[in-house]
């Protein structure tokens, strides 16, 4: 699962530095997703050890990194889609847009890890 850590740590970077030169953007915060990208690209790199303690920390740490990765850009994005169904005018559509890409880019991320972990505790069983 590290190496898949990595992966969705350059997915996540990627979606954050396009989104920022695509817009054309200032605000940091259109940088989010590239942040989380760099969390889990260390976290990724740590889990690469033959310590399975070791391992499975990280791997934690990661896998909450992408919980938190789901649940606030989704809520967020959710919101705003909400409100303008209800008639109100999105002021930011392309930093919604990429809310939704990176809690949908967490989810995956969050669900590939907890089916790896549920393998790997019958595998020890």
């Amino acid at each position: 699962m590290a190496k898949f850590t990595l992966v969705t740590a350059v997915v996540l970077i990627i979606l954050g530095v396009a989104v920022f030169i695509a817009t054309g953007s200032h605000a940091p915060t259109a940088l989010i997703p590239a942040y989380f990208g760099i969390l889990l690209g260390v976290f990724g790199l740590l889990a690469k050890t033959e310590n399975s303690k070791r391992r499975m920390l990280f791997m934690h740490i990661a896998v909450t990194i992408g919980l938190i990765g789901v649940i606030f850009p989704g809520w967020r994005a959710a919101s705003e889609f909400i409100a303008s169904a209800r008639g109100a005018v999105m002021l930011h559509p392309a930093a919604v847009k990429e809310e939704f890409a990176m809690a949908a880019i967490c989810l995956v991320f969050v669900l590939m890890c907890v089916r790896s972990f549920i393998l790997a505790r019958r595998a020890r069983t």
